[in-house]
């Protein structure tokens, strides 16, 4: 949610909780550029009724490890809700280390990690660091690609932007990889590879207009959404890149041959 005003996020968290009705947990992205900032954010997802808090290390302002594991601590002081963190170095710039994770969780301060870093050896050490304190951290991948891996070293779950386009392999996948049958595992992840092909070729934007733009224009053409339209000062994707995403979602069964395209 790091793209929506306060009132925005307020609205969003609101209506998720409102769908969800406590059949799981919802947990709030409170992601913000130094610590008090996240706290207020955080205050606020707690008065709504979130069930987690989920925040990345500061950025803008760099600082180094200790500050970073500073900026943990100082938020579980503050919050009386589980603390994931959220390790994005593509957009914040630090890379998360895995022994300060494991330290945080072992001391009580982290719940978990969503670890969306794409650095495979990372966090195949961070699973392993995990298990050796007695697996105190929740540890998830936000790696679409390459769940079946992030399952067969030991992950607890995954949180793929892809999820949104196709939750149900995932699901499917999750429960494959808990019945050991990991032929169908890698079968479901061949398939989910192919449909993230979605955010390749694209040629009007890169970064997240071209990741989740492509998320979200792929949810238009389903019917899923109204528009594709994002947050400025991003343009929705249009054109050859539309052509291109719904292409793919036809290739791999998430529309049908001959559906049109929407405008």
């Amino acid at each position: 949610m790091a793209l929506e005003t306060d009132g925005e996020r307020d609205e969003i968290l609101s209506c998720a909780l409102e769908y969800v009705a406590g059949r799981v947990p919802v947990l709030a992205g409170v992601i913000d550029t130094e610590t008090n900032r996240v706290i207020d954010h955080a205050r606020a997802a707690q008065k709504l009724g979130v069930d987690a808090i989920v925040s990345t290390c500061p950025f803008y302002a760099l600082g180094g490890p200790r500050e970073v594991e500073r900026h943990f601590r100082v938020i579980h002081e503050s919050i009386d809700l589980p603390l994931f963190a959220y390790d994005l170095p593509v957009c914040v710039h630090t890379k998360l280390d895995p022994t300060m994770l494991v330290r945080l969780g072992r001391d009580g301060v982290l719940a978990g990690v969503k670890d969306s870093s794409g650095d495979d050896v990372s966090f195949r050490w961070l699973i392993l660091e995990n298990e050796d304190a007695g697996h105190p951290l929740q540890l998830l991948t936000g790696h679409e690609v390459c769940v079946d891996g992030a399952y067969l070293a030991g992950a607890d779950g995954s949180v793929p932007g892809l999820g949104n386009i196709d939750p149900y392999s995932y699901v499917e996948q999750w429960k494959a990889a808990q019945a050991g049958d990991w032929s169908r595992v890698k079968e479901l992840q061949d398939h989910l590879a192919r449909l993230m092909f979605i955010t390749r070729g694209i040629q009007g934007t890169v970064g997240f207009g071209a990741g989740v733009g492509a998320f979200k224009t792929a949810m238009w053409q389903m019917g899923i959404f109204d528009t594709n339209q994002m947050n400025e000062p991003v343009a929705a994707l249009e054109g050859a890149d539309v052509e291109h995403i719904v292409s793919v979602l036809k290739a791999n069964g998430m529309m049908d041959a001959d559906a049109p395209l929407r405008a």
